[in-house]
């Protein structure tokens, strides 16, 4: 096997930003002088960084304005001329909004948009004319996954954030009360490392457990978008326990809101959680969903991509995601 072989895959991220214009679907392309190509805005991941920070961040240098990432769409695998191998994974975006998105926004690190060198031109076009505008044949496969969620009304969506508070202190070595437990340095580095991941799907609705494991887990967050949280002793282990159909209430309320939201909680409470999600899901996406405790760990996210249709909130599409830590 050769050296390049086994360097790790070079991780690149990035998105199809879309709209409705005239009823019809538009998207996003940009033009690279360099390769004289047309593509969809991606770049390349920095140490460290979640791929849907990556997708955000790529996506604001080269089409100079911030989006708020939805579904996930097929990504590409393919080898380089020095034979390392290159992955891109790809969301479907829309265009951030002001006031809404204001508070995901600012929990991001301030941007400085791409050289012209880099980006000379971005321009929207109609998604039935990007096929014969996009220079690589591959890149017609997110677009096609893209189409096919639109005309299927799966495109606008609002996400549910399911976060499993960071890593605690165990019980046999804290003296205190249970509701107190606080995190561990892991713990708190599992909090930090949500708050791209959150800030990227545009999360301003913050629920929690009021106990101290979840709301120093979400804590980083809610300081860094300037949002209120609320805190919900029904979230916790106890509380749970009595009254599971109040957790249940509570879900389908975040799936009912057309605001994007994090619900941070315990392991005990997420089986009840993960059945409300699935009795609004569609059915590939039920059956996806995690099946076994402990279901998420420590500081593991599950992003419910969450479409309002007619006959109610439906669960479209779903993805787990393990932040990265430094």
């Amino acid at each position: 096997m050769s050296a390049a072989a086994r360097t790790p895959a070079v991780r690149t991220a990035g998105g199809l930003v879309w709209r409705v214009a005239d009823g019809r679907l538009q998207v996003q392309v940009v033009h690279r002088p360099r390769y004289d190509d047309w593509s969809w805005p991606k770049g390349k991941l920095e140490a460290a960084e979640p791929e849907q920070a990556a997708a955000v961040r790529e996506v604001a240098e080269e089409t100079g304005g911030p989006v708020i990432i939805g579904p996930s769409l097929p990504g590409l695998r393919y080898k380089l001329p020095e034979g390392r191998w290159k992955t891109v994974r790809y969301w479907a975006a829309r265009e951030a909004r002001v006031p809404g998105d204001r508070a995901p926004l600012a929990a991001r690190p301030p941007l400085a948009p791409a050289s012209p060198d880099e980006i000379d031109k971005v321009e929207w076009v109609d998604a039935a004319d990007a096929p014969r505008i996009l220079t690589r044949r591959a890149d017609r496969k997110p677009l096609a996954a893209l189409v096919n969620e639109f005309e299927h009304g799966r495109l606008d969506t609002h996400a549910v954030v399911i976060v499993r508070h960071g890593r605690a202190t165990p019980r046999d070595a804290w003296h205190g009360e249970e509701p107190d437990r606080p995190l561990t340095p892991l713990g708190y580095a599992h909090a930090a490392a949500v708050v791209p991941v959150l800030a990227a799907y545009g999360v301003t609705t913050v629920l929690s457990s009021r106990w101290e494991r979840c709301a120093a887990t979400v804590e980083p967050y809610v300081r860094a978008a300037g949002v209120r949280p609320e805190y919900s002793e029904h979230l916790a282990e106890v509380e749970h326990e009595r009254s599971p159909a109040r957790v249940a209430a509570a879900v389908r309320q975040l799936l009912e809101t057309p605001r994007s939201s994090v619900l941070c909680t315990h392991r005990p409470v997420l089986s009840t959680v993960l059945d409300v999600l699935g009795q609004h899901s569609r059915r590939s996406v039920a059956d996806a969903l995690p099946g076994k405790d402990p279901y998420l760990e420590p500081g593991e996210m599950l992003v419910a991509h969450v479409a309002l249709t007619a006959k109610g909130p439906r669960v479209v599409a779903a993805e787990h995601v393990t932040p990265p830590l430094t």
